[in-house]
């Protein structure tokens, strides 16, 4: 079917009028990079671009772009339903399952002019096989390749006004998720019971399946950043670890919160003060023209006056935007609050902000918000669940 001539989707994430900026922002971004076209990737920014929303990312999608705004998608061919439903800006290249994904690909870039180029490849795509990359570019054995890894995903971070919507939807639902966990836990519950109550009032508040996670685990295993529920108690004196997040029209909103069963240690009180004070100091820092890495160094500066000196974390946040499995941090690429960033502040970003402590000399606590940046400052999305010491 000609490309001119679909149907819009009735129900589609994104109206035509804004799908049509980004890929004239896309284009200009070839132009300041001196590319003719670009092979995208990355899940996010396939949808990003054509609207594309399904669980079919686990095999390789490539998006081919040239500079005249035109694309073809090359995929498995059992996709071309959900392509003809979704998808009314680009082309369909199916392949079948015996067949290679690069003749299609590369039949994609001489339909659109770019055989012989200068063409981007995405080399930092998770999504994107060795071989499949190697397979393209012998194909093409007279282009001129780049890696244009970020070219397309830097476009995604500063959020259009439809984007700030979906993401608060998905706050909501990650704080009302959380609200129903923290309920769910008792002395004798399991973290099955907990992770049930998460989903189904998650669920019903109108979130789509996360990118990532959620997790939930106890205090044995708090150190395991990315391990969640698997058939453990939880008893008086533990502590629950939940980090968590609600997802709509596949923007992520998650966060966090340490619950103790029963009972608290002495000083726990204090940490979570601390933790609060940390996560202030983080918001206070995130400003429009500011750096990233001030967050850091004010999060960094908090943790100090507790006399934590050497105590130092990859980062205190990171970027989130559309997400898809396995990751809510929009892509293949973790964007960061680490210590010393550059990078710059803009109004319609938002973060994943943390205030952790843990295995630290103070008692732990952690905390951690969706945080969107705002003409005058940072705005904690997720702010219906509570920051202070909570005992179940």
């Amino acid at each position: 079917m000609n490309v001119a001539t679909k149907a819009s989707n009735p129900t589609a994430p994104f109206p035509m009028s804004e799908l049509s900026s980004r890929v004239e922002r896309a284009r200009l971004a070839l132009s300041q990079n001196d590319l003719d076209g670009i092979l995208i990737s990355v899940p996010e920014s396939i949808y990003w671009l054509t609207g594309m929303d399904h669980w079919g990312f686990f095999a390789a999608h490539v998006l081919i772009l040239n500079r005249n705004g035109e694309m073809g998608l090359a995929c498995r061919a059992m996709e071309q339903i959900t392509f003809d439903n979704q998808v009314t800006n680009a082309r369909f290249y199916g392949h079948k399952d015996h067949e290679e994904l690069s003749d299609y690909v590369l039949q994609a870039m001489s339909d659109l002019g770019l055989k012989g180029g200068r063409v981007g490849i995405e080399k930092r795509s998770l999504f994107l096989t060795p071989r499949h990359a190697e397979l393209i570019q012998a194909g093409d054995p007279d282009a001129d390749w780049f890696d244009a890894s970020g070219i397309i995903d830097d476009l995604r971070q500063v959020k259009s006004p439809l984007e700030m919507e979906y993401t608060r939807a998905a706050a909501r639902a990650a704080d009302l998720g959380t609200l129903a966990a923290i309920e769910a836990v008792r002395d004798g519950a399991s973290d099955y019971e907990i992770s049930a109550a998460y989903h189904n009032k998650t669920i019903l508040e109108g979130s789509e399946y996360p990118g990532f996670g959620p997790f939930f685990r106890p205090t044995t295993r708090l150190g395991e950043e990315h391990t969640t529920w698997r058939g453990d108690h939880f008893h008086n004196g533990d502590a629950v670890f939940m980090e968590t997040c609600g997802a709509y029209r596949k923007y992520q909103a998650p966060m966090g919160r340490l619950v103790y069963v029963g009972s608290a240690p002495e000083g726990a009180e204090k940490s979570a003060e601390l933790a609060i004070d940390g996560m202030k100091a983080i918001c206070g820092a995130l400003k429009p023209g500011g750096k990233a890495g001030d967050a850091y160094a004010a999060w960094r500066e908090v943790a100090a006056s507790a006399g934590l000196h050497d105590y130092e974390r990859h980062h205190c946040g990171y970027m989130v935007g559309i997400g898809f499995p396995p990751s809510w941090t929009g892509g293949s690429m973790v964007t960061s609050l680490f210590p010393n960033s550059q990078r710059t502040l803009e109004v319609g970003m938002v973060f994943h902000a943390h205030s952790w402590f843990t295995n630290t000399d103070v008692i732990d606590y952690f905390i951690s918000n969706t945080v969107l940046l705002t003409e005058n400052g940072a705005e904690i999305l997720t702010n219906q669940t509570p920051e202070t010491l909570i005992i179940r």
